[in-house]
């Protein structure tokens, strides 16, 4: 396996593409807009900078890892050439059916596809194609060159040997893949995004504030980061996504996404992407509480 194909120049994506191309693989990125690819290098040459800064790889390391990226918005170009296609585009069900629908008809027999996906079933999105048994979850944590974890996903029909080969290849990254059956949400979004949704229930509620909840959940159970500071990384709009999908696929009202997050979804508050969710990013090194908050 050598030529990889990334799909979706966002944040997972670039974050996947890096770790692939610092790792030796021939990485293509594939985006339909030019200026988000534009972006993902941007962002890539940085990290990269980062861990030079760090002592993590060397400047040579750093221009070898460029080397191996390459960028494209024509997926049946690039996809016509890979040994593995992990797709990372956005948390829609129906996106993801009609890329992997594409995929089948473009990528070469022996070729794996792998979704980032943090939710939806594997099986669901192999049903798209004629090869469900080469279609696997591969789901990275962000950000994706730090996080060591990748948890693997198996679908109804995924073959025995597609699994080991993304379990060894998962380890060549230097990750710690966990295989996990595929159930809503797996395992890491099972567990996480209800304790999100509680703690927006809290503010909700009016419990607690922001920054009150965050320094309980951090300070208490000794969290990185609160709750409601996570959402925003990760992205509102994806936090809502994941508990429907969570919501539908067990039919618990335990996983009813709180309505103040669907107003701020509706809003177009998403958090860091936008600049504004729980907290204010404009000075991102220094976030403060959002002014719908502070009335």
């Amino acid at each position: 396996m050598n030529q990889v194909v990334v799909i979706g120049a966002g944040q997972m994506g670039n974050g996947i593409a890096h770790v692939f191309a610092q790792s030796g693989y021939i990485v293509t990125l594939v985006d339909v807009r030019q200026e988000s690819l534009d972006r993902a290098l941007t962002i890539i040459d940085k990290n990269l900078d980062r861990q030079v800064t760090k002592g993590s790889i060397t400047e040579e390391d750093k221009k070898a890892t460029l080397k191996h990226l390459n960028v494209s918005t024509h997926l049946q170009s690039a996809a016509s050439k890979a040994d593995l296609i992990v797709e990372a585009a956005t948390e829609n069900i129906d996106l993801k059916l009609k890329i992997f629908a594409e995929l089948d008809q473009f990528a070469p027999a022996h070729c794996i596809l792998a979704s980032n996906t943090s939710s939806i079933s594997i099986t669901r999105i192999a049903a798209a194609t004629a090869r469900p048994h080469q279609v696997i979850g591969m789901h990275f944590m962000n950000p994706v060159p730090v996080m060591k974890l990748v948890e693997v996903i198996r679908g109804y029909s995924t073959s025995d040997e597609v699994t080991a080969t993304i379990l060894d290849l998962s380890k060549k990254l230097g990750k710690v893949p966990v295989e996990v059956n595929d159930l809503p949400g797996f395992v890491a979004n099972k567990i996480l995004m209800p304790m999100i949704n509680e703690a927006i229930y809290t503010l909700y509620e009016g419990t607690a504030g922001v920054e009150e909840i965050d320094t309980v959940m951090k300070l208490g159970m000794a969290h990185p980061m609160g709750p409601l500071r996570l959402a925003d990384f990760i992205g509102l709009d994806t936090c809502l996504s994941i508990l429907r999908v969570l919501h539908e696929g067990f039919g618990n009202p335990k996983y009813a996404p709180c309505p103040l997050l669907v107003n701020m979804v509706t809003a177009k508050k998403l958090g860091d992407k936008t600049g504004e969710g729980f907290y204010n990013y404009a000075d991102p090194k220094n976030p403060v509480v959002a002014p719908f908050f502070k009335r």
